[in-house]
């Protein structure tokens, strides 16, 4: 199981990157965090756009499965 890192923060506001990668390290990030939660901070119907702010907290534990 590869855990989320704090270094791993800087490849998530590389560009461009594909929905694919980007889907994976939010997904490794959520399952790394021991909370997490999202607020909707703007929707545009017309042009699909959105933003969304995550929240949470890592879980900064070394276990056997870390990556480093």
């Amino acid at each position: 199981m590869i855990r989320f890192q704090l270094d791993d923060f800087t490849l998530l506001e590389k560009a461009p990157t594909s929905a694919a990668a980007l889907r994976t390290k939010l997904g490794e990030m959520l399952i790394s965090s021991t909370s997490a939660r999202v607020q909707i901070d703007s929707v545009n119907p017309q042009t699909g756009e959105y933003r969304l702010v995550l929240l949470g907290t890592l879980d900064l534990e070394k276990t056997p499965f870390d990556k480093t």
